[in-house]
């Protein structure tokens, strides 16, 4: 048997991490078995159902690498299959009609929590064999009465409900449109899904979606249902505590690798590892070690896998996704070092692309403003000795390389007889507008030759602005 799973989220927001996780188990789980990886889109809740969240979960989907072997397939575009199911068990008296207005369940809601009862339906209409419909008549599916619902759950072992437990789930509403528990059941018995893995608050929906199955006489897919994801403060995981949709983790900087790797270890394990590439997860993941607990998201925890992969990936593959960055801010990265040379600098400096990009932009703008602090600091006194007599080395030197900058840096600091922060600090303020760089030989490398005698001269008029001011 092939093993199916599926990812469907509704696209009524973003692709939030929660979604993520539950999406890159389902593709590891189908992935580890040479299965197949579908994606629907469960889009029937019209009025807060947008394109512009379907468009937000195939980019975070694309960005993260989760590629789909079938789909996407939309809830919206299947009403026709969903309706020819319900007339079928309709005319199997495995589903009626109910036109029992609002009020009246409201009142029996109202009844039933005043006597400390669970709120359900009391199959009012069940006998009715009502056929005609109005605008509020709404189709119920017929549970049964008696007996259990059992299932193993491959996340938290076996669970069972009672079907006294069990009301008649309404599966159309008065407006025709199907309801989330009953499309999900054709949509699975339709496509095939051998393997249902979701988050933990769809688990009362399993037992309702079993009965539905049963009644249909389809053989339902095994569960899984993993569980939610906490913030540092152990609450649940919400805009509060920061960034929860993917995107915006790819708009912050971080790697596609890096959240795919901290995701896959937000309630599985594998011994003590820590690092797990994607052929690495694909390998090891199973779905019976996720554990049942909730997991605490940890932004530190996700920094040092970021920076984990900024040091390690080849710069080939980082390239693009600082390509993106630099876009963001306007930059042509044409307009200076190349990328390969400036991540081969920057990336054991910092935790993000985004704070590479925006640290490096001076390398490819002009320099328009100094930090004012940096610029007190460190452009008086001799600086103006050191900025004179590198415009004469550097003016002259022919070869413009790492090495050789750091030797005329090094001779300047000799003959002024200055020790070498006398040197660094106002020259990267001179060529960076703070005194915070790499290490200066790699700083002049970056900006270039124009650039630096450009700067160093336009050191020079400040200092003597600020002196004669």
């Amino acid at each position: 048997m092939t093993i199916r799973t599926r990812f469907a989220p509704s696209p009524t927001g973003y692709l939030h991490v929660g979604g993520a996780r539950t999406a890159l188990f389902c593709w590891l789980h189908a992935r580890a078995r040479q299965g197949q990886f579908v994606l629907r889109i469960e889009d029937t809740d019209r009025e807060r159902s947008t394109d512009e969240s379907v468009r937000a979960i195939l980019d975070g989907m694309a960005w993260l690498g989760l590629s789909h072997d079938e789909g996407p397939f939309y809830q919206t575009q299947r009403m026709e299959r969903y309706n020819e199911v319900i007339e079928q068990l309709l005319a199997e008296d495995k589903a009626y009609h109910c036109d029992c207005s609002k009020e009246r369940l409201e009142q029996l809601r109202e009844e039933q929590m005043v006597k400390g009862l669970k709120p359900r339906y009391d199959g009012h209409c069940a006998q009715r064999g009502l056929r005609h419909k109005n605008n509020h008549t709404v189709v119920r599916f017929r549970n049964p009465k008696d007996g259990v619902v059992s299932f193993r759950d491959q996340v938290r072992g076996m669970i069972s409900v009672a079907n006294a437990e069990l009301d008649d789930l309404v599966i159309r509403r008065p407006d025709g449109s199907p309801t989330y528990n009953f499309c999900v059941v054709v949509d699975d018995m339709d496509m095939g899904i051998t393997e249902v893995i979701r988050g933990d608050d769809h688990i009362n929906n399993t037992p309702r979606q079993l009965n539905i199955y049963q009644a249909l006489g389809a053989k339902p897919p095994e569960f899984a249902h993993v569980p939610m994801i906490l913030g540092d403060d152990g609450a649940r995981l919400s805009k509060r505590h920061g960034a929860v949709s993917v995107l915006q983790y790819r708009d912050d900087g971080y790697l596609p690798e890096a959240l795919l790797n901290y995701l896959v270890r937000l309630g599985w394990s594998y011994g003590d590892e820590e690092v797990f590439s994607l052929d690495d997860m694909i390998a090891k993941f199973d779905i019976n070690e996720v554990n049942r607990k909730a997991s605490a998201f940890s932004t530190e925890k996700l920094n040092w896998l970021n920076q984990h992969y900024l040091k390690s990936n080849t710069i080939e593959d980082i390239e693009p996704h600082l390509q993106w960055h630099f876009e963001r801010l306007g930059i042509d990265p044409a307009n200076g070092p190349s990328l390969a040379e400036l991540i081969d600098v920057q990336r054991d400096r910092v935790v993000t692309l985004k704070e590479m990009a925006e640290e490096s932009r001076y390398y490819y703008l002009d320099l328009t403003e100094y930090n004012t602090g940096d610029a007190h600091k460190h452009l008086k006194g001799r600086a103006h000795e050191v900025f004179r007599l590198l415009l004469q080395r550097l003016g002259d030197l022919a070869d413009w390389s790492a090495a050789a900058l750091s030797a005329e840096v090094k001779a300047t600091a000799k003959e002024l007889e200055l020790g070498m922060g006398k040197v660094a600090m106002p020259l990267r303020v001179a060529l960076m507008g703070e005194a915070r760089s790499p290490s200066i030989d790699k700083t002049l490398l970056l900006v270039g030759r124009s650039r630096t005698l450009e700067r160093l001269r336009h050191a020079l008029a400040w200092m003597e602005l600020h002196a004669n001011g």
